[in-house]
């Protein structure tokens, strides 16, 4: 039989919800987007209802578009949203345009 990683048999914490299940009932999380990867990583996990509610669109460019919005300084919350649609829909067009 297969051998048994760090974890494996104990519980994980979930980084959403902070509750501790079975690692079976767990998915890795990799905030990189590359669990494949695994050389000098330590996964986080997530049960599986957070993530079922995660969303699983590709975010190529994600983090790109948020530092840019950042090195314009700090902004309250509904002001860096406001600065994060305007740049969406300067960089991708709006989402009526995309759906035509």
């Amino acid at each position: 039989m297969w051998g048994t990683r760090n974890g494996e048999n104990g519980g994980v914490v979930c980084v959403a919800c902070g509750q501790t299940v079975r690692r079976s009932a767990a998915r890795e999380y990799d905030k990189e987007g590359d669990r494949w990867s695994r050389r000098g990583k330590t996964f986080e996990y997530l049960c599986k209802r957070c993530h079922r509610e995660l969303c699983h669109q590709p975010r190529n460019e994600l983090e790109d578009l948020l530092v840019d919005i950042e090195r314009e300084g700090r902004q309250e919350q509904r002001d860096f949203l406001r600065r994060y649609n305007e740049i969406v829909e300067e960089r991708y067009g709006s989402l009526e345009e995309r759906g035509r």
